[in-house]
Order: C-alpha cells, then sequence, then structure tokens
C-alpha cells in the first residue's frame, strides 16, 4: 500500500528484498533494491515512473486501492529504463489516453523497449507543469545515466525527484535516510556512483551546478532507488560533487588471480613493502576471481593507485584479472596510479598485458612491473617487497 511522505506525495512503488543482480548479472545487489513511484495529489493527479516489469500486477492492484486510476491526471516517465517504466504497458491499458511527460529520448527509448504510440508530451529543461498549488519543473540530466533521464522538481513541497540520481540498490522497510544504518547507507550510495556514474562524472558535476544555480529550496530528494534523502538531503549531492572530481582516499588495492599461487604470493610480498614505507595509506588484497566484482571495482574507485596481477595463460591472463580491466576500460577513472606484476612458466605475456589494458583505462602505470619465473624464490619474494616499496615512494 502507499505511504504518505508529504502533505501531498506518497510512495505507491515495491521494496525488492530478493533482489541480488541488475542490469542482468553485471551489478550485484546484496542488500535488494526499490522501485519508487510517486503519486503527487494537488489539484491535477501526477503519477512519477512506475516499477519494475515483473511486479507490474502488484503495482497496478495496490495502485487502484490508493485512488481511480480515472482520475490520475498526468504521468510522468523520468527515465525510460524498464526498472521504471516496465509497469506502464499494462497501466496504459486500464487509461490509455492519458499523457505521458517525459524527454524527446524519453519518448524514442519508451517507443523503443514497448513499441506504442502513447500521448506522449515532450518537455525540456525549465518547462513547467501547472498542477494546482504546486508546479512540476522539468531538468533534463542527459546522460545521468541514459540520453533520456530528466528530474522533476516540485515547488510548494520542494521536493526534487531525481531518479537514478543519489540512489542506491538498497532494501529497507524504513523509507527515509535518518532512519537506515549510516553505514550500509554510504556503502551502498557510493557503490551505485563507483560502478554506473562514474563515466558521467564530468555532466554529475555540471548537471549539480546548473541545478544548484536555480536557488531552489530542496526539503526532500526523492530517488528511485532505495532510500528518500530528507534529513539534510543536500549531504548527498556534496558527496556526488566529491565523487565526481577524481575521488580517492588514501588506499591502495592489489588485486589478482593467480594458478599455484605464486602471484598470490607475489602480491602479499608487495604488500609487506608497501606496509613497510608507508604504515598510514590502507592496503586491501583482493582474489579477483573470488571476489564480487562490483564491490572491487567500488575499491578501486576509492583507491589512489592499484596493483594487478596474474599468471599467464595460453599467452593471455586469466579470467578474473582479464574482467576487471575489462570494467575498468569503460568506467574511466580519473587520477589513479597503477603497475602490474604477475608469475609465469614459460612465455610471460601477462604483465605487458595488464600495462596495455591499464593504459587503455587511463590509469597512469608507474613502471614497467615485475614478473617471477616459476613459483618464486626467496630471492624473487624480496623482490617483490622491494617492489612494493618502490610502488609506494612513487605515489
Amino acid at each position: 500500500m502507499g505511504r504518505k511522505i508529504s502533505e501531498k506525495v506518497t510512495w505507491v512503488g515495491k521494496i525488492d528484498w530478493e533482489l541480488r543482480s541488475f542490469h542482468g548479472e553485471e551489478l550485484s545487489t546484496h542488500k535488494g533494491s526499490s522501485y519508487n513511484s510517486y503519486l503527487v495529489r494537488d489539484k491535477k493527479t501526477v503519477l512519477i515512473d512506475t516499477v519494475w516489469q515483473p511486479f507490474t500486477k502488484e503495482f497496478i492492484d495496490n495502485l487502484k486501492k490508493e485512488i481511480d486510476l480515472n482520475q490520475i491526471d498526468y504521468i510522468i516517465a523520468n527515465h525510460a529504463e524498464i526498472d521504471h517504466s516496465g509497469a506502464l504497458p499494462e497501466l496504459m491499458k486500464e487509461i490509455p489516453n492519458t499523457p505521458i511527460y517525459c524527454t524527446a529520448n524519453g519518448i524514442k527509448s519508451l517507443k523503443g523497449h514497448y513499441h506504442q504510440d502513447w500521448n506522449f508530451v515532450e518537455v525540456k529543461t525549465g518547462d513547467e507543469l501547472d498542477i494546482g498549488d504546486s508546479k512540476l519543473i522539468f531538468v533534463e540530466a542527459r546522460m545521468l545515466h541514459w540520453p533520456d533521464s530528466m528530474f522533476v522538481y516540485m515547488t510548494g513541497e520542494n521536493i526534487l525527484f531525481s531518479n537514478d540520481a543519489f540512489g542506491q540498490h538498497f532494501a529497507s522497510e524504513h523509507l527515509f535516510n535518518d532512519l537506515v544504518d549510516q553505514s550500509e547507507l554510504y556503502n551502498e550510495a557510493i557503490k551505485y556512483y563507483a560502478n554506473i556514474l562514474t563515466p558521467f562524472s564530468l555532466l554529475v558535476t555540471k548537471k549539480i551546478e546548473e541545478v544548484l544555480s536555480f536557488n531552489l529550496p530542496v526539503n526532500m530528494i526523492c530517488t528511485s532507488h532505495g532510500i528518500i534523502w530528507r534529513d539534510n538531503p543536500v549531504q548527498i549531492v556534496e558527496k556526488y560533487l566529491e565523487w565526481a572530481n577524481a575521488y580517492q582516499e588514501n588506499q591502495i588495492t592489489i588485486l589478482y588471480d593467480t594458478m599455484w599461487d605464486g602471484t598470490r604470493r607475489m602480491a602479499e610480498a608487495i604488500a609487506e613493502g608497501i606496509q613497510s614505507v608507508d604504515k598510514e595509506v590502507t592496503l586491501k588484497l583482493f582474489n579477483a576471481s573470488k571476489t564480487d566484482k562490483n564491490d572491487l571495482i567500488t575499491e578501486i574507485f576509492k583507491s589512489k593507485a592499484i596493483l594487478v596481477g596474474s599468471s599467464t595463460v595460453n599467452k593471455g591472463i586469466m579470467h578474473g584479472t582479464a574482467g576487471i580491466l575489462e570494467m575498468i576500460k569503460g568506467l574511466g577513472f580519473k587520477n589513479k596510479k597503477a603497475a602490474a606484476f604477475g608469475c609465469y612458466g614459460w612465455s610471460g605475456e601477462s604483465v605487458k598485458i595488464i600495462n596495455d589494458k591499464l593504459n587503455e583505462g587511463k590509469f597512469e602505470v608507474v613502471n614497467e612491473g615485475i614478473k617471477e619465473l616459476w613459483n618464486p624464490t626467496p630471492e624473487a619474494i624480496e623482490r617483490s617487497i622491494e617492489f612494493g616499496k618502490e610502488f609506494a615512494l612513487k605515489l
């Protein structure tokens, strides 16, 4: 059933406690998620977004308990991705002539998904929809994170409906940020940013600066996933500005894949070398084939530098390391340094391959890397320790 979040706005979404992966299998969601839909009742009634398609029947049944569907004057589609628009096809069978407000790209995307020519109304930044005592102001948010994305600001209530921006994949019976565990909340918020919004960081900064220039009071940020920001809602905006600015903490992450533990032993020796010359740095080691890829991406996002290792296999590198390097290339991290390492038996291409991938990902590769033949000898381990020391001193 719906839950009132302000005098005029009711949450009518769905909490998905079971969700464990998103975007196919590309994004892990250990804490579940929610699909937040909002019913705005003024002199006119507006539905903002829907839910993911598997929950369509439940959504429409609950919406009917909240309101006669024929009383919905307008639908706003902030984003056409099916976790937000999935219930539209069935909903539009019930109220087929209801206008759907979205961007020009939103019209293209919704038509591309559902092959329906609904009553679309194209909007641009600054356009307004008068609903009575309040107005809804549209703000295009192109590539945050799809071309069609937009925000809606509600005057009077001073609510920003931000769609995917400022959200998290985080299921909770509590709708609001002040009622949940703050560590869990921010862990999921930074994971969401690192894995989804990092490639668009420049656009994030520009869009936030644009919205702030409007000098609109914000009492609440209503996201499309996870909790609603009502207690000092601007705190997450400030975090986004920080995360978008080539973010790094005093952290070094070492990730590797290994066949017979030689590369693992090198990783641990490199870590020993780093720690011997820098007692303050946070140092984390991960076997890439045994670690959730999105959690690992989050750790890389937080790091000022990374070391990437792999054994050489069939003149290539192991799939755990290869997969992460492919993700890194697409995410476009900024202001991070890196180096490569690994064991080999006879051909030894892994370090060069890793270096090439790191360069493609725009990391600053600080040296040629280090490779050791077969199972590392005590002398090889000592070389790895020295390699770690030298790496730390170059940061």
